[in-house]
């Protein structure tokens, strides 16, 4: 049964990439310093990526009510609004075509476009750092979850933690995590992305990584006005930021994308699911 299990993880294309890619860093060809800058970012990128989730998970499970930021009040609402905002600014301007070619920049040498996805990472991971740790507390808490609610609002949000796990594997591991970038690059290969991705939980709803990332923000069980203006500001965000990237989909994949959007809904999902019969697929060079 291990077997079995094992064999359909290994021929599954979103496993089967991230094994390739291992097996290709497991053995790279030789430079030395071509190895040890791919080593650096990668540690860096995993090292920010990891602290900036852990800061965002705790930040948000006490409503936003502990952090280091102490500015005097009334200018810490304005640092406050910056730190929300400078998140999906940055995230989104990163994404356009000046965006990329400004990533393939950021590092000096040939290797900036191997590194892109490894620098974004390292980007947006600095910049969740920087708004859970940076972020000044109202002090005004409205509600605290206690007794039995507490537990039940305590698995709601590691829920939708998992949710938005599962979600950026089916997605991509590699690339969400940053890992493609510094991987391809020790094992000197060309990064591979992942094709528009329709398994998993996107055979449900077309972007279920926003919709589980605005879930983490209304399952907290602790609500102050910081937790409510970071979940108004992220979630109008998490639902208008995915119609940029699904412009760019139509562009690169055609009918094939088109297809796909009929079939399968924007955020809410049917009880009744449309066939999925892809024609025509167009896909990037």
């Amino acid at each position: 049964m291990f077997a079995r299990i094992l064999r359909l993880a290994l021929n599954d294309p979103r496993s089967a990439r991230l094994v390739a890619l291992v097996r290709a860093v497991l053995t790279p060809p030789r430079g030395a310093r071509r190895i040890f800058l791919a080593l650096c970012l990668g540690i860096t990128c995993h090292v920010l990526f990891a602290s900036g989730v852990i800061a965002m998970i705790a930040a948000m499970f006490f409503g936003l009510s502990k952090s280091f930021g102490s500015v005097p009040w009334p200018a810490a609402g304005l640092v406050n609004l910056i730190l929300i905002v400078q998140f999906p600014v940055v995230h989104s301007v990163l994404l356009t075509p000046r965006g990329n070619q400004f990533l393939a920049r950021l590092v000096p040498g040939p290797h900036g476009v191997t590194l892109a996805t490894t620098t974004y990472a390292i980007i947006a991971s600095a910049q969740l750092l920087a708004l859970f740790t940076l972020w000044t507390p109202s002090g005004i808490i409205w509600w605290r979850a206690e007794g039995d609610m507490f537990w039940v609002m305590t698995v709601a949000y590691g829920s939708s933690w998992l949710i938005l796990l599962k979600a950026s594997f089916d997605a991509g591991a590699e690339v969400q995590s940053g890992a493609l970038g510094w991987m391809s690059l020790m094992a000197r290969i060309r990064p591979v992305f992942p094709d528009m991705p329709t398994l998993g939980l996107f055979r449900i709803i077309r972007q279920p990584i926003y919709v589980a990332f605005a879930l983490t923000l209304w399952t907290v069980p602790v609500w102050t006005p910081d937790q409510l203006a970071l979940a108004v500001s992220y979630t109008a965000y998490c639902f208008f930021a995915p119609k940029l990237k699904e412009a760019r989909f139509a562009v690169r994949y055609g009918a094939f994308f088109e297809n796909y959007r009929e079939a399968v809904p924007y955020v809410i999902p049917r009880f009744k699911q449309k066939r999925l019969v892809y024609r025509n697929k167009k896909t990037p060079d």
